[in-house]
């Protein structure tokens, strides 16, 4: 019942605040970037409320569970990329004037072409990222409530779409800013409880993980998806009924939704095509997921993707189009580092007393839900109670704050950039977007969010960030070469997915280079857009358009001030 009034405060607190953005709408820029009048300090806060998605919030403490402390890489890569874009893209892509990435696309290239597949890209992106936002949101709420999945994506839905309806970009700012002051407090306040409330034996188990074979006591697992368990000695469990079950040696499939109690002795069985880590294999620094043996390269390939991903993040991107100059989005950028340094301390903590605690969720294969489940197993009591509910209103923050940038910046992709139209229409594709998103997630409660996250973290390596490097600093980039990227990156990336998912199963460096293709898809999508610009020949404004990215605003000043290079209003119609 806490958890559940936590998630209608967090609900309340969205819509209440989201109102504030509705006396300025009036225009497509008010809807899009708020007028372009958000401060630095401001940005900030709601760039890093947007970016701090289920799979920052629970999905890397999953990630540690399941696949060790080598998974701390992915937050390493997050931040990383803050980095590389506050050097490369965060002022020049403000001082390019665009409201969108595909705006940026045709005012650079003043190639409506490009503009559209860019859209595409978009699209393609938005929702490798936001289905999962609302698959966690459903699995996290019937975790700690007795609630159906399917409630917890409607209300992530009916929340996202009636706020963005109502106040565009400024309400999403006022909400992405106060939920991730919630996020950061609600995320460390109960990470420091934990490590005092669990004990020295639990902290000591924690810092020195043994291998889990065997259950230490009589163990409850609830199935939250289905799962096959392969077990290789018969074992008795007792069923969500009390009734008594043998499992003899074999597969067996669970239901999502049913429970069973696993003896004390009893041996851990494995999930099916996932073995469980030994004590070494889980302490290693660096990442193995498949099992392929290729950890060094397994660790490279999320890095690439998360950091050269960020740079490319749409709905990241669109933040910078808010600031009021080229200074502004810089300043926007290094806060932002420092504010995801600081909330990235943290996930480890719940991962490593996850694997002590909670290690029966690997076999449910919910291990997203690691951080709402280990309030209870430290305390019974109200402290306990009141830790699950204030984490299971974080976690909600997460997941609308996250999708609200996201569904706002799919609209735009539709209705500013492939089918242009007023604010009516903008307004009106909000909601179809997101009743799209949750028809698309209910029935995802199986998928794998750090893997589909990561996925869409590789598809915008592969298009937007070889677009904005090359066309930020490289004067020789032409509209055939950037199709030919853009293309090139999409289509191997999404080549190498669908052959994950239905292809014939990989193992080892092929299987690797399949499920992570970052690797190879980002440089190959960098060669193919050099390498076709090389063979024509730039237009003649391309120095001009350059110098717009890259001098300071008020420089520019005066009848001296180069022009748009695709002419005035090809950037923002």
């Amino acid at each position: 019942m806490g958890a559940l009034a936590a998630v209608a405060l967090v609900v309340a607190g969205t819509l209440v605040i989201g109102l504030r953005g509705v006396a300025a709408m009036r225009t497509t820029s008010d809807f899009l970037v708020a007028s372009r009048r958000v401060s630095p300090l401001l940005n900030s806060a709601a760039v890093s409320g947007e970016y701090l998605s289920a799979a920052s919030f629970l999905g890397v403490a999953g990630l540690v569970v399941k696949d060790g402390v080598g998974a701390l890489w992915y937050p390493v890569g997050f931040t990383a990329g803050y980095i590389a874009m506050l050097i490369l893209v965060a002022a020049p892509l403000r001082r390019s004037g665009a409201l969108t990435v595909p705006d940026f696309a045709e005012a650079r290239l003043r190639s409506p072409g490009l503009r559209r597949l860019s859209a595409a890209v978009v699209l393609v992106i938005g929702a490798l990222y936001v289905v999962p936002q609302f698959r966690t949101a459903g699995l996290v709420l019937s975790a700690v409530s007795a609630t159906p999945y399917w409630v917890g994506v409607v209300i992530a839905g009916f929340v996202v779409s009636v706020t963005l309806a109502l106040g565009g970009m400024r309400a999403a700012t006022y909400v992405q800013a106060f939920q991730f002051g919630l996020k950061l407090l609600l995320f460390i306040v109960p990470a420091v409880w934990l490590v005092v409330a669990a004990g020295p034996e639990v902290r000591h188990a924690a810092v020195h993980p043994v291998d889990f074979t065997r259950f230490a006591a009589d163990t409850p697992v609830s199935f939250q998806v289905d799962v096959t368990l392969v077990v290789e000695e018969p074992t008795r469990v007792r069923t969500g009924e009390g009734d008594p079950r043998l499992l003899r040696p074999g597969e067996h499939p669970m239901a999502g939704g049913t429970s069973a109690v696993f003896p004390e002795g009893a041996r851990v069985p494995e999930v099916r095509g996932d073995a469980p880590l030994d004590a070494q294999q889980w302490a290693r620094p660096l990442l193995d997921q498949e099992g392929d043996g290729h950890p060094l390269v397994g660790t490279w390939a999320v890095l690439v993707a998360t950091a050269l991903g960020t740079m490319g993040l749409p709905h990241i991107l669109m933040r910078f189009h808010t600031s009021p100059d080229g200074r502004a989005a810089r300043r926007t950028a290094a806060i932002t580092v420092a504010l995801l340094g600081v909330f990235y301390l943290f996930p480890g903590v719940y991962g490593v007393l996850g694997r002590v605690l909670v290690p029966e969720l690997y076999l449910s294969n919910a291990t997203d839900t690691v951080v709402v489940a280990l309030p209870a197993q430290v305390d019974t009591g109200w402290a306990g109670t009141l830790a699950t509910a204030l984490l299971t209103m974080g976690a909600f923050a997460a997941f609308l704050a996250t999708s609200l940038g996201l569904v706002l910046v799919m609209a735009g992709a539709i209705a500013h950039d492939l089918l242009p139209g007023g604010l009516r229409r903008l307004r009106a594709t909000v909601v179809g977007v997101a009743a799209a998103t949750v028809l698309l997630a209910l029935p995802a409660a199986g998928i794998d969010v750090g893997v589909v996250v990561t996925w869409g973290f590789t598809v915008a390596a592969a298009t937007f960030c070889p677009l904005l490097v090359l066309g930020v600093w490289w004067p020789r980039l032409t509209a055939a070469g950037a199709v030919a990227g853009v293309l090139t990156g999409l289509l191997t990336t999404l080549g190498a997915i669908a052959l994950a998912l239905f292809g014939p199963p990989l193992g080892g460096l092929g299987g690797l280079l399949v499920t992570q293709p970052a690797l190879w898809t980002v440089p190959l999508a960098f060669a193919a857009m050099a390498g076709v610009s090389l063979r024509g020949r730039p237009p003649s404004w391309s120095r001009r358009a350059m110098l717009r990215l890259h001098l300071d605003e008020r420089r520019r000043e005066g009848p001296q001030a180069p022009p748009r290079p695709g002419g005035p209003g090809a950037g923002a119609r």
